[in-house]
C-alpha cells in the first residue's frame, strides 16, 4: 500500500533540455499572440477602433490605462507586450504608448508589495519587507513624475527610442522584414480561418481573434515565467546571496537584469527579495539597485513582441520601455545627491504600516486601483 502510494505522489521531473525547449516553443506561442492581438485589431471597423482607443490620446488617462491593466494581468511583460501589439495596428501612435508604458511600469510593482505583506504578522519582518518592496514603488512613480512631463514637453525619450529604432532597422517610415513575422504567419491565419469556419465575421470576428491572441500572449508567458523559474531558482537565490554579500551597486544592478531577461519577469526577480529581506539577510540599500535592473531586465518581452510585428513603430514604443527605465537610472539614481529618496520614503512608508496595518492595505487599493480607476472616469 505504501509503495502505491508512494508512487501516485510521485512528481515527475521534466528534464532540464526538454524544459528548455518547452520554454522555446512557448516563446513562439507568445509571438503568435501578440501577432493575433494585432490581426483582430486590424479586422474590426475603424468605427470601433475609434471608440476603443479614443481616451488614450490623454496622457494621464494613459498612465491609468497602463496602471491598471499591469495591475489586472499582474505583468508588466504582457501588458507592455499588449501595447506594442496595438501600436503595430495604428490605432494609437508612440506619443499616445509612453504614458501607458510608463504606467505598466508602476503597475508591475504591486505583486512583490503584496507579497509583502505576507509578513504582517510579525512587525520586524514586515517593516523590512514592506520597505523592500516599496522602494520599486517609489522610484518608478519618481521615475514617471520627472519624465512624463519633461517627455511630454520635450519628446526625449520617443526621440531616442526612434533614432535607435532608424539605426537597427532603417527608415522608421516604411515596414522591416522581421523573420518572426514570417515565421508566425501562418498559425496566425489558423486562428483566423477557424473562427471564420465557425461563422463570425466583421467586428465580431476581429473582437474573437484579439481576445484569442490575449489568452496565448497571458498563458504563454505564465508557462514561460514558471519553467524558466524552475530552471534558474537555484542559481538565482546562490547569485544573490554571492553578489550583493560584496555591496556594488552596478553589479546588483547587472545581477537584477540578467535574472529578469532569464523568468521574464521582474516581478519574480523582486518578489525573491522580500523573504530574504524579511529575514534580515539582505539589507534595503543592497536590495534597491537589484529592482533597477529587473525594471530594464523586463523591456525584453517588449523587444521580443515588437519583432513579431515588422513595424516600426512597435520596435520604438519598445525602445520607449528601454530608454525610459535606462535614463531614469541615470538621472535617479547615479547622482548621489537624491539616491536616497526612494529608501527613505519607502522606509516612512514601513514604519507607518508597521503602527497600523490599515495603512498598508489602504496604499495598496488606493495607490493602484482607486487612484487609477478616479483618473480613468474624470479624463473619459
Amino acid at each position: 500500500m505504501s509503495t502505491s502510494t508512494d508512487a501516485s505522489t510521485t512528481r515527475v521531473e521534466i528534464p532540464t533540455p526538454v524544459r528548455a525547449l518547452l520554454v522555446g516553443g512557448l516563446i513562439y506561442l507568445f509571438l503568435i499572440g501578440v501577432s493575433s492581438l494585432e490581426e483582430g485589431i486590424n479586422i474590426m471597423g475603424s468605427e470601433t477602433q475609434e471608440r476603443l482607443f479614443s481616451s488614450v490620446s490623454n496622457p494621464i488617462a494613459g498612465l491609468c490605462i497602463g496602471i491598471l491593466g499591469t495591475v489586472l494581468v499582474q505583468s508588466s511583460s504582457a501588458s507592455t507586450a499588449i501595447i506594442v501589439g496595438l501600436v503595430a495596428t495604428g490605432n494609437i501612435t508612440v506619443d499616445d504608448a509612453v504614458p501607458m508604458i510608463m504606467g505598466a511600469n508602476i503597475g508591475t510593482t504591486v505583486t512583490n508589495t503584496l507579497v509583502s505583506l505576507g509578513h504582517v504578522r510579525h512587525s520586524n519582518e514586515f517593516k523590512r519587507a514592506f520597505a523592500a518592496a516599496t522602494v520599486h514603488d517609489f522610484f518608478n512613480v519618481f521615475a514617471v513624475i520627472v519624465l512624463l512631463p519633461l517627455e511630454l514637453m520635450t519628446g526625449i525619450l520617443s526621440k531616442l527610442a526612434t533614432w535607435l529604432t532608424d539605426v537597427l532597422v532603417g527608415s522608421s517610415g516604411s515596414d522591416w522584414e522581421s523573420p518572426v513575422k514570417k515565421w508566425v504567419k501562418g498559425p496566425v491565419q489558423w486562428i483566423v480561418d477557424f473562427w471564420e469556419k465557425i461563422g463570425l465575421s466583421g467586428n465580431w470576428l476581429g473582437t474573437i481573434v484579439v481576445l484569442s491572441g490575449l489568452v496565448i500572449v497571458l498563458a504563454s508567458l505564465t508557462f514561460i515565467t514558471k519553467n524558466m523559474r524552475k530552471l534558474v531558482a537555484d542559481r538565482v537565490e546562490r547569485s544573490i546571496n554571492t553578489v550583493l554579500g560584496k555591496g556594488s551597486g552596478t553589479v546588483a544592478m547587472m545581477l537584477g537584469m540578467l535574472i529578469t531577461v532569464a523568468v521574464q519577469s521582474s516581478s519574480i526577480t523582486t518578489s525573491i527579495l522580500i523573504p530574504m529581506s524579511a529575514a534580515g539577510v539582505l539589507s534595503l540599500r543592497n536590495a534597491y539597485p537589484v529592482t533597477l535592473g529587473a525594471n530594464v531586465g523586463t523591456t525584453i518581452t517588449a523587444l521580443l513582441a515588437a519583432l513579431a510585428t515588422s513595424v516600426p513603430a512597435a520596435l520604438t514604443v519598445a525602445l520607449v520601455h528601454t530608454s525610459f527605465n535606462v535614463v531614469a537610472i541615470l538621472i535617479l539614481y547615479v547622482p548621489p545627491w537624491w539616491r536616497d529618496l526612494p529608501i527613505l520614503a519607502a522606509e516612512r512608508l514601513a514604519e507607518l504600516a508597521v503602527r497600523r496595518r490599515i495603512w498598508a492595505v489602504t496604499y495598496v487599493m488606493g495607490f493602484f486601483i482607486v487612484l487609477p480607476l478616479v483618473g480613468l472616469v474624470l479624463l473619459r
